[in-house]
C-alpha cells in the first residue's frame, strides 16, 4: 500500500481522535492493521495525533524502516516512546470492543495515568467512508466476483447436492484470486466463504445474523449449506463473498433447477423492484432507517411480508456496509438514523424464502457518490435455469 494512502487512511481516523481529544491510539486488531499499515503484523501501530506513527513490530521479523521498532513485549513501548522524544498521552484510545480482555487490560495497565477510551466506534467510523483507493479496489474485487459468477451454469450437472455445487464455485472463485478468508466484526459470527441455500434449507433459523440463515453441515458452523440434493422445481441462491484483496465485495444470484412456480418469479421481480427503489433514494443525506421502511413498504403490498428476509426468523435489515469486514456502517435497518456519505460502500439484499421453493432476490455491492448510488456488481440478474 502507498504511503500516502495509509496517511490519509491515518488522518482520518487522528481527525475525530482531535474531536474528542484524543492523544493517541493504539492500533492492534487485524482489519485495523490492514487499514492504517497496509498489512498484517504482529505488533501495535502508535498513532500520535500530531506525530507520525510508529510501527512496534512483534512478528515478522524482516520489516525495517523509520519509526518501526522491533520489540518482544508491548511494555517496551513506553521506553521506545520516551526515546523517539514522543509524550506519554493523556487520553489513549485502544480496540475496546475488539481486544481480549486480557490483552485490553495489559495496554491499560501500560498507562496509569492515562484516560482509556474505546476507539472501536471511531475507527470504524473512519472506515466507513472509503477513499478513492479503496473504491478502485472494490471495484476490482466486483469485475473479478462477476467473473466467477458468470461461470456457475458451467459447473452444474444433474444430481449435485448443494455442498457439492457449492465446491465448485469455489473453484471458481479462487481460481479468479479469491483469497478465501472472510472477516467478520464482533464476537458470535463467523463465515466461511459464503452461502449456497436451496430449498427449504433457506429456511432454517441460524444464531447468525445474516439475510437467510441455513442449517449448515454440522453444529459448529450452523448457517449455509447442508448438503441437500438439487431438485426440479427448487431454487439455488449462490452468496459467496468476495475477498479478493482485503475488501468484502459482496454479490447474490438466484439459479433454478428447471422451472420455479410462477409465485416464485413474482416474487424476485419484486426483489429487484426494492433494489430500484433503494437505489433510487440511496443519496448523500438519505436515512438508512428510511431506505429499509421504504423496502418493507413495497414487499408488504406486494403481500411477501411474511417471506421477506426469511420466514419463520426473519432479517431486520436490507442491506449493510462493506469493506475489510463484511458487516461495516452503514446498515438499513430500522431505528437506525445514520445518513448516507459520500464514499460509503454497502450491500443491498432484498429476499424472499418462499416455502416448497426456496430463496429468491438478488444482492449487489453499491458505492455512494455525490449524486447517488454507483452499482459495483454488474452481472445477470434474473433467475438462471441451470
Amino acid at each position: 500500500m502507498l504511503l500516502p494512502e495509509l496517511l490519509l487512511r491515518r488522518d482520518k481516523i487522528r481527525s475525530i481522535m482531535a474531536q474528542q481529544n484524543i492523544d493517541a491510539a493504539i492500533i492492534t486488531c487485524n482489519a485495523n492493521l490492514l487499514y492504517t499499515y497496509g498489512q498484517i503484523v504482529s505488533g501495535y501501530l502508535y498513532l500520535p495525533l500530531h506525530s507520525p506513527a510508529h510501527l512496534f513490530i512483534k512478528r515478522p521479523n524482516n520489516l525495517t524502516g523509520e519509526h518501526i521498532h522491533p520489540i518482544r513485549k508491548p511494555e517496551q513501548i513506553i521506553d521506545l516512546l520516551k526515546e523517539n522524544g514522543l509524550p506519554i498521552p493523556q487520553t489513549l484510545m485502544l480496540e475496546g470492543d475488539e481486544l481480549p480482555y486480557t490483552e485490553y487490560m495489559r495496554l491499560a495497565a501500560m498507562f496509569p495515568e492515562a484516560t482509556i477510551v474505546n476507539g472501536t466506534p471511531i475507527i470504524r467510523q473512519a472506515r466507513s467512508k472509503k477513499t478513492d483507493i479503496e473504491k478502485i479496489m472494490f471495484q476490482r474485487a466486483a469485475n473479478a466476483h462477476a467473473k466467477a459468477y458468470q461461470q456457475i451454469p458451467s459447473v452444474y450437472h444433474e444430481g449435485m447436492s448443494d455442498k457439492e455445487f457449492s465446491i465448485e464455485i469455489e473453484r471458481l472463485m479462487r481460481l479468479q484470486g479469491c483469497l478465501g478468508i472472510f472477516r467478520v466484526f464482533g464476537q458470535s459470527m463467523e463465515i466461511f466463504m459464503g452461502s449456497v441455500l436451496t430449498g427449504d434449507n433457506a429456511a432454517t433459523p441460524s444464531p447468525y445474523d445474516f439475510a437467510l440463515g441455513g442449517k449448515g453441515l454440522d453444529p459448529s458452523l450452523p448457517g449455509g449449506l447442508n448438503g441437500t440434493l438439487l431438485q426440479k422445481g427448487q431454487s439455488v441462491m449462490v452468496d459467496l463473498g468476495g475477498n479478493f484483496n482485503g475488501y468484502m465485495c459482496d454479490m447474490s444470484r438466484v439459479f433454478s433447477i428447471g422451472k420455479l412456480t410462477e409465485e416464485a418469479y413474482v416474487a424476485h421481480q419484486v426483489c429487484l423492484e426494492v433494489q430500484e427503489k433503494i437505489a433510487s433514494l440511496a443519496k448523500p443525506g438519505a436515512v438508512c432507517e428510511d431506505l429499509y421502511n421504504a423496502a418493507i413498504e413495497i414487499v408488504t403490498k406486494a403481500n411477501f411480508a411474511d417471506n421477506f428476509m426469511g420466514i419463520d426468523q426473519q432479517a431486520k435489515f436490507i442491506g449493510h456496509g462493506i469493506g475489510l469486514e463484511i458487516n461495516e456502517a452503514p446498515v438499513l435497518a430500522p431505528r437506525v438514523k445514520q445518513e448516507l456519505e459520500p464514499g460509503m460502500v454497502f450491500a443491498l439484499e432484498p429476499k424472499i424464502v418462499l416455502a416448497g421453493v426456496g430463496p429468491v432476490g438478488i444482492e449487489n455491492s453499491w458505492v455512494v457518490t455525490a449524486e447517488g448510488v454507483e452499482k459495483l456488481t454488474i452481472c445477470n440478474e434474473e433467475i438462471i435455469e441451470l
